[in-house]
């Protein structure tokens, strides 16, 4: 979000266009295209608008080249309207897409809806400018149900059932009911259109959130902007999904990343402030900015998923995690090879993946330099230390390559069934020459594996081509066990690649009670509070370590045969991961501790499904 503070003429003045505004909003949405390619949305507002003339815009697309077409569409607009030859007042007010407030989003679908109509900002039109809201969110809700019962019992007719609808229905409700209440204290005092004028100016935003937002179970970040020029955006009291904001006496501005706004307003790293949990940043009409505890802070769960793969790399906190991650998993590897690092190959697959590789290659850098120490001291002792043998030891190193090239820019995670299958076989070319056949071992590092779709389809079969003796795939962040409900798409369970391992091996073990028993106690617990509930799916794992469902992993992507070379799993460890990441330790995906009620019912019901057959259902 977008909120400029100074008349239009300023920004034209100092910066030689009308477009400021719609030109950094572009800015901060192509930076953050990585968040969203399934579709895109933006939104303007106009401050000074006349009654007459259109004063809140709204344009959408679908498909990852959704924001070039939009602001192609914006531009062609303006084209048809004279901006040298208008005058400011013009400019203000008739000029479409050219506004005070500017709202972009980028969709990744979490509930398997996908289409225009789900493309964020939604509208909720009325006659009234104060009683117009455009609202667009990072979010999945967790008890739609009870929220979509709310708004129904108080009369309303949601046209389609979804979170963003609903909290948009529910959001305008408490809006309307703010009006009213200003209304009510000026009605007798004050005429039409001077009472208008008053309930605009008066609208208080704190008002239109305390009341709605304590209902909401899930991650968010909702943001908002009136018809009559109040914004806001609001985040959830775990601070589960990120936010941050800059601003100074020009612009205010709103992200879900920091080092985006550093970038598209060349500023410090300490001027971009993280938005507290439970807050929300509302600028009103008349450009004060503010920060109110909404919700109240409650226990860290900031999303850890976030740090590992789903934000960019360059902002400096995630940076440094992301290379510490690749570190932890450096003792596992050297068991894995047997310590053996001159006959080891190591790289990286994919790109996500590169600065994890980076703190990988440190640590084993620092495990080959013990070896070359403990060489030095050992030919020093027996006296056969001289310049040939030191320079052999010295010229040791790491053998690093380039061992795979992603042709195509897709994420195969977010793909559906059979598509998600399809795209895997294609994604990477393989570089020849640089493995011993039979010889080396090849170890690669990628920042998650979640299904495993992609190894079994596409890498470990291209990898085996180079005719390794093992292939060790090592994966910067722990086994996801367990569905996310907070706005990350991964929440059909039996897709898991590490849940079907345990269950396979709950099979081959006699031990098929223990589905039985987690069902029964997941049916059971469908009626139970939200504080009496508990994730009954941990049961499953509970039978086995990390490295058994490990094993069982490499086992069935290569039950088929077509892979060669022996293979080996490595995932990091939850301990590795908080040691990583202290400052975002929500985990659920990993550890089934999930920070809200919502999430664990959810869980318990995601197993129903699968234990009953209902594949389709999340």
């Amino acid at each position: 979000m977008v909120r400029l503070l100074k008349p239009l003429e300023y920004y034209k003045k100092k910066y030689g266009t009308w477009a400021y505004g719609l030109d950094k909003l572009y800015l901060l949405m192509e930076k953050q295209h990585n968040r969203g390619q399934e579709g895109a949305g933006v939104g303007v507002v106009k401050l000074h608008p006349e009654p007459g003339h259109e004063y809140v815009f709204r344009e959408r697309a679908l498909g990852k080249d959704a924001i070039r077409e939009i602001f192609e569409t914006v531009h062609d607009k303006l084209a048809h309207f004279d901006l040298a030859g208008s005058t400011t007042e013009e400019i203000e007010r008739y000029a479409p897409f050219i506004g005070g407030i500017y709202m972009g989003h980028l969709r990744y679908s979490t509930t398997g809806k996908s289409g225009i109509s789900y493309c964020h900002p939604f509208l909720r039109r009325n006659n009234w400018r104060s009683r117009n809201l455009l609202m667009c969110g990072n979010f999945n809700m967790t008890n739609v149900d009870t929220i979509f019962e709310r708004v129904v019992s108080h009369g309303q007719h949601p046209r389609i059932y979804s979170d963003t609808v609903i909290l948009l229905e529910q959001l305008g409700e408490a809006l309307d009911k703010e009006n009213h209440r200003i209304y009510r204290q000026y009605r007798d005092s004050q005429v039409d259109p001077q009472l208008t004028r008053t309930i605009e100016d008066n609208i208080d935003l704190r008002r239109v959130l305390a009341p709605t937002a304590p209902e909401w179970d899930g991650g968010f970040v909702i943001c908002g902007a009136t018809g009559s020029g109040d914004m806001f955006a609001l985040r959830d009291r775990h601070g589960i999904r990120p936010a941050f904001y800059y601003y100074d006496d020009e612009i205010v501005v709103l992200a879900s990343e920091r080092p985006v706004i550093q970038t598209a307003f060349n500023v410090a790293r300490r001027d971009v402030h993280e938005l507290a949990p439970g807050s929300a940043l509302i600028v009103n009409r008349r450009g004060d900015v503010d920060v109110s505890d909404i919700l109240g802070e409650d226990q860290n769960r900031r999303c850890s998923f976030e740090r590992i793969y789903f934000s960019r790399g360059s902002d400096a906190d995630i940076y440094r995690e992301r290379k510490s991650l690749g570190r932890n998993v450096v003792p596992a590897i050297m068991d894995s090879i047997g310590g053996d690092l001159e006959n080891s190959v190591f790289s990286f697959i994919p790109n996500t993946a590169e600065v994890a590789f980076i703190g990988m290659v440190n640590g084993l850098e620092e495990e080959l330099n013990k070896t070359k120490s403990a060489q030095i001291l050992n030919a020093q002792i027996a006296g056969t230390l001289n310049a040939e043998r030191l320079a052999e030891i010295m010229g040791r190193n790491l053998r690093v390559e380039k061992v795979a090239i992603k042709d195509i820019k897709l994420r195969t995670f977010i793909a559906e069934g059979d598509a998600r299958n399809d795209l895997a076989a294609h994604v990477y070319d393989v570089t020849y020459g640089i493995i011993r056949n039979n010889v080396d071992n090849l170890v690669v590092i990628d920042d998650s594996i979640v299904r495993g779709t992609t190894l079994k389809q596409s890498i470990l079969r291209m990898l085996d081509r180079l005719h390794p003796r093992k292939i060790v795939v090592v994966s910067s962040s722990p086994q996801v066990r367990y569905p996310d409900y907070y706005g990350i798409d991964m929440s059909r369970m039996g897709e898991f690649i590490a849940f079907r391992a345990a269950v396979e091996l709950l099979h081959d073990r006699g031990m098929q009670s223990v589905l039985d028993d987690t069902y029964h106690e997941c049916k059971r617990q469908e009626t139970l509070l939200d504080y009496e509930i508990t994730n009954c799916v941990k049961a499953v794992y509970a039978p086995f370590s990390q490295e058994e469902i490990s094993r069982k992993i490499a086992g069935m992507l290569t039950a088929d045969g077509s892979v060669n070379a022996e293979v080996d799993i490595i995932y990091q460890t939850i301990s590795g991961l908080h040691d990583a990441v202290p400052s975002c330790p929500g985990d659920w995906y990993f550890s089934g501790n999930y920070p809200t009620p919502g999430g664990t019912r959810l869980v318990n019901r995601a197993f129903i499904n699968f234990y009953e057959g209902n594949v389709d259902k999340r």
